[in-house]
This record gives C-alpha cells, sequence and structure tokens, in this order.
C-alpha cells in the first residue's frame, strides 16, 4: 500500500510542528503540568485561532470536516512534543460524541464553542469495576416524570477539572453488562450533587473520580437514543485509539531520534558509544518496532476512512495497532532510557517522559493484552 499526506495535510503537520518547536519546550511543558489546570488556556486558545480544534466537525457548524488522517496528522506531531492540552478528551471524545448522537439544538449550542476553544468537556465512561469494558456500568439513570435521576461513580475522567459539561453513561435498562440499555446524558460539570477526586497520572495528566449523588436532568439532555450509547462509546473510542497511538508513533520516532544522538556524542573507552555494535543492533530494533507501528497506523487509519471496509476489518486493525503499540512502545521506552544510562529516568530529561507517556497510553482504553484477546475473539468468530 502505498501512503502520501496531501498538501493540506502536510500544511496541518507543519503547523504544529512549528508550534512544538517554537512555543512548547520540555521546560515550558514542565511548567504547564505543575500548573493548577494542568494545562495552558493560552495554548488552547491558540489551537483554536489555528483551526486544529475543527478538524472532525462538519462544515455547517464552522467545521474542516476532517477525515481520520487529518487527526492522525495532527496526533502525531502532538506526540512529538508531549502536548498535555485536552485535545483528545474535548475535541475527540466529548466533541464527537456530540457529533455522532446529538440532536439538532445540542450541536448547535455547544459544538462552534468547542471550535472557538469557548467550551471544555469531558466523557465519563469508566468505572471502578468495568476496567476496560464499555459495557459494565453499574450507574444509573432513573426515569421520572419526564426526567432523569443519575446515581453512581465514573473513574479516571479525562479533562474531568476543567470540563463545563460532561457525556455521562448510564444504565437506563438491562443488566450491569449489557450493552443495550446504556444511555449517554449531556450534565453541567458544576451540577449540585457532583463532587470530583481529581489527581495526576504518571504521564502528568489530570483526571479524576466523578461522584454524581441524585442529580436530576431533564429528558433533553439525553444524548442520542434511549439505551443505545454504547454504539456511540464504542465508535468515539475507537477514534480516541487511532488518535493516541498516532501520538504514539511521535513519541517513538523523537524517542529514538534523541537515542541516536546521545549515542553519537556519549563516549565511553575514548569512543561514541553509537559505535558499539550491540548497542546499534538494539537501535535498529527500536527502528523496526516504530516502522512497523506506523504501518499499522496508516492501515488502520486509511480502513476507517474507506466507506466500502468491511466494519470486522477495520476493527481488526484497531485492535491489531493498539497491541502493537503497547509492545512496541514498551521495546522503545525502555531501550531508550537504558541507552541514556541512570539518566535517562530522571525527571530533568524528557526521555523518561516519553516513556511514562506511552506506558499510559497502553493502559488507555485498553492495553495490549486486552485488545489481543479481542482480537482472538474476532478472528474466531
Amino acid at each position: 500500500m502505498k501512503f502520501s499526506f496531501s498538501e493540506e495535510q502536510n500544511m496541518l503537520k507543519d503547523s504544529v510542528a512549528r508550534f512544538v518547536q517554537d512555543e512548547y519546550s520540555f521546560e515550558a511543558r514542565c511548567k504547564i503540568v505543575e500548573s493548577e489546570a494542568g494545562f495552558s488556556a493560552d495554548n488552547w486558545s491558540t489551537f483554536a485561532e489555528l483551526g486544529w480544534l475543527s478538524i472532525p466537525f462538519p462544515e455547517k457548524f464552522g467545521g474542516f470536516d476532517g477525515s481520520a488522517v487529518d487527526i492522525m496528522a495532527i496526533m502525531e506531531e502532538m506526540g512529538k512534543g508531549l502536548i498535555v492540552e485536552p485535545f483528545v478528551a474535548t475535541v475527540l471524545l466529548f466533541g464527537v460524541a456530540l457529533n455522532k448522537a446529538g440532536n439538532t439544538a445540542q450541536q448547535e449550542t455547544n459544538i462552534p464553542d468547542i471550535i472557538a476553544g469557548k467550551l471544555q468537556g469531558a466523557v465519563a465512561f469508566s468505572e471502578r469495576q468495568s476496567r476496560y469494558e464499555l459495557a459494565d456500568v453499574e450507574t444509573t439513570a432513573s426515569a421520572d416524570n419526564g426526567n432523569f435521576t443519575i446515581n453512581g461513580e465514573k473513574t479516571l475522567v479525562l479533562n474531568a477539572l476543567s470540563a463545563d459539561k460532561l457525556i455521562v453513561s448510564a444504565r437506563t435498562s438491562g443488566k450491569q453488562c449489557d450493552q443495550q440499555g446504556i444511555s449517554l446524558f449531556l450534565v453541567d460539570a458544576k451540577a449540585s450533587g457532583i463532587s470530583k477526586t481529581t489527581y495526576r497520572m504518571m504521564d502528568g495528566q489530570r483526571v479524576a473520580n466523578i461522584s454524581f449523588d441524585n442529580i436530576t436532568i431533564s429528558e433533553d439532555q439525553l444524548l442520542g437514543n434511549l439505551g443505545d450509547g454504547y454504539q456511540v462509546l464504542e465508535a468515539i473510542t475507537n477514534d480516541a485509539i487511532l488518535a493516541i497511538c498516532a501520538e504514539a508513533v511521535g513519541i517513538m520516532q523523537t524517542l529514538n531520534a534523541t537515542t541516536i544522538e546521545y549515542a553519537k556524542t556519549r563516549e565511553q573507552f575514548g569512543v561514541a558509544i553509537g559505535s558499539f555494535q550491540a548497542l546499534q543492533h538494539r537501535m535498529v530494533d527500536m527502528f523496526m518496532a516504530c516502522e512497523q507501528t506506523k504501518s499499522l497506523l496508516y492501515r488502520a487509519v486509511c480502513s476507517i476512512d474507506d466507506n466500502n471496509a468491511d466494519p470486522v476489518d477495520v476493527q481488526k486493525n484497531i485492535l491489531a495497532l493498539k497491541v502493537m503499540v503497547g509492545r512496541a512502545g514498551q521495546l522503545i521506552g525502555a531501550e531508550a532510557i537504558q541507552l541514556h544510562g541512570g539518566m535517562g529516568i530522571t525527571d530533568e530529561l524528557n526521555v523518561g517522559h516519553y516513556a511514562k507517556r506511552l506506558m499510559m497510553i497502553n493502559a488507555s482504553f485498553g492495553d495490549a493484552d486486552y485488545q489481543q484477546a479481542k482480537f482472538s475473539a474476532l478472528t474466531n468468530d
């Protein structure tokens, strides 16, 4: 398969690359991570001005009507800069869920504000017992005289601290692990009865556990059809998996380049360590792992953009990609740290931060072992 970016996509990649080079140094990122919000509002406004927040949305809302390849182009460059701003949480999860399932009023009210950088969002779908299973939902939404009352808890909610609105999955019928009977609701993040416990993950990003105690919402806050929320969650998490896998490829490329450069300058026994054949073999293994992952990424994004592709084959491509990212990321991250020596894991050097982000990407939306089991089950059906 021959793959190449269009002129517009190369311009998009270049705009992100220039921002990372000029405005997003490692030192600047560290200050952003340590800030109270965990991201820069000024940077978010810049993202809006550059049009990045409009990529997945239709033109009728002021969007770019972009494809999975467009998102890949952005995320690969964001990975190189370890950007912590909530592009995935607000745009690709919250925003795309609104675009896929929201009614006209919900879309017209919220999507233009997302594109303008005025609205932050989050999707609350994970629970303590669910691990990676989207259908394992104990949070309930009980119907009563045209309203719904939500009770339960969600965990590991991305961008929950800064979100103005939440999309919450809750069970309206069926048993705990039934795919049918899960509904999505658009909820004000500051509504009475909502409490948050925020904490920072190992890669520096902020998440929160959110408790819902008798949150009453009107029926017009239902997103999509009653009981059909699982299909929406599956669709948006597939999109998010592709995005963070593209981010992972950008990280792998950066770690490879950084490690090779270090091996050229670090001397041992009077010569550069890059001259040692054993270390050359290890760096070749790193390069091959990155290239194999990139090939699977291209295959997956092209299949999801192909309207004639078999949905089962598309899902297999996504699962295989996530497995590869988990395994290649572990190899590249570990080798980069070891080849840099003891300082590779220190906070003062960016190598350890890239490796930690790769570990978090593996754990997001199902790790390599979980996705391998899903791939095997799908293949054997």
